[in-house]
């Protein structure tokens, strides 16, 4: 029974000591554990703002993309659509530079018809004042025959260059 006691004596003596630290222990814990609660819910308050951002900045991305997307087969089918044009144009070109090419023949022959029923000496007259490049022209489309006899009425000078230039190509 004395064991007892004194084991009472002691636990009370230690259990007394210890509840005033224990105490002042708890409310310090419990202060540290107010500020953790107060810092958690700062954090979970930040986390749920950089969730909806973060889900705010995804739609915002996703409909930039569908408006880039739509943005690009618009400029798609314009550039298709001139390109088709383009190719409409280079025919029409290449038509009319046919055309003009046969116009060009069809008067280049009448003019030489004409020079080849003159009489030499008046076409040796009209060509010797010309462009010597418009009478080389002309001259190609004559028959031999008729430019010897238009060169024997020229001045030797003006048949030679003109001779010199209708022997080079076109």
């Amino acid at each position: 029974m004395r064991f007892l006691i004194m084991f009472v004596v002691l636990f009370s003596y230690a259990y007394g000591v210890n509840n005033n630290t224990t105490y002042d222990c708890t409310k310090i814990f419990q202060a540290k554990k107010n500020q953790l609660l107060l810092r958690l819910d700062q954090i979970d308050e930040q986390q749920q703002a950089l969730s909806a951002l973060k889900s705010a900045t995804a739609r915002l991305l996703k409909k930039k993309s569908a408006l880039l997307q739509v943005q690009k087969r618009d400029i798609d089918a314009k550039l298709k659509l001139i390109s088709q044009k383009e190719k409409a144009v280079a025919q029409m070109l290449n038509k009319d530079k046919q055309i003009l090419a046969d116009i060009k023949s069809t008067v280049m022959g009448k003019i030489s018809q004409t020079y080849s029923k003159m009489k030499a000496d008046a076409a040796a007259g009209v060509l010797s004042d010309m462009n010597a490049t418009v009478a080389v022209s002309i001259l190609r489309k004559l028959d031999p025959k008729v430019i010897g006899k238009i060169f024997t009425q020229m001045s030797p000078q003006k048949a030679s260059q003109l001779t010199i230039m209708l022997t080079k190509e076109k």
